[in-house]
């Protein structure tokens, strides 16, 4: 909280009088400085970063906007890159750590699915993301959001992709959102021209499926 203290002078005041004032203005030395919402950081890839929308529109601008409404002291930070695989976010989690954070939502492994990565890669890839945030933020609390594969990639594939999510939450004890798209992946009145980003609507469905995961942990 910035509190700005003005003041005037006045030439024609006495030196007695101007040391009553000084003597009574106690404002500055009693003023405590409100502590800085607790920080939430969505990190991901053009899902969290809302690809082909206004950032305003996507889910993180949603949750923030829940957040002020309910009166709760948090900052969500919007931390997503499209087209982030998860080895792209393993070498860029550092540095966004750097900036301290209370809640971390990982939303990774998507652009890994749609390119057909070995399962085996993307864990490891999330292993290594968990642990540097459990190494650099020993307190804070982990949300791990599921994702899934393309139908296409075929059952073998796919299956395997799925499992790497509910593994990760049980080894590692962090919150799990089954799966982010809940309600929305593969709904085209939901989704943008592509068939894979939610769209206005679709937004609106994500945020409930965060919600209902992070309202337990604020």
């Amino acid at each position: 909280m910035l509190i700005l203290l003005t003041g005037a002078c006045n030439n024609s005041s006495t030196p007695g009088e101007e040391a009553v004032e000084n003597e009574g203005d106690t404002t500055a030395e009693s003023a405590t400085p409100e502590a800085a919402p607790a920080k939430i950081i969505f990190f991901g890839n053009s899902l969290t970063a809302a690809y082909g929308l206004d950032p305003a529109q996507g889910f993180v601008a949603l949750v923030q906007e829940r957040l002020d409404s309910l009166g709760l002291r948090y900052k969500a930070v919007n931390a997503g890159l499209s087209g982030e695989t998860t080895s792209g976010g393993n070498e860029r989690v550092d540095w966004v750590l750097d900036q301290g954070v209370d809640i971390f939502v990982l939303e990774l492994g998507g652009n890994d699915g749609l390119r057909g990565i070995d399962p085996k890669v993307s864990y490891q890839n999330l292993v290594s993301i968990i642990e540097k945030v459990k190494k650099a933020a020993p307190e804070a609390k982990i949300i791990l959001a599921g994702m899934e594969a393309p139908p296409n990639m075929g059952k073998t594939y796919t299956d395997e992709f799925r499992s790497i999510y509910p593994r990760l939450a049980k080894e590692f004890d962090v919150k799990l959102i089954p799966f982010l798209l809940e309600g929305v992946g593969g709904i085209p009145d939901l989704n943008q021209a592509d068939g894979i980003h939610p769209n206005v609507k679709g937004q609106k469905i994500v945020l409930e499926n965060v919600w209902k995961v992070l309202k337990g942990m604020l």
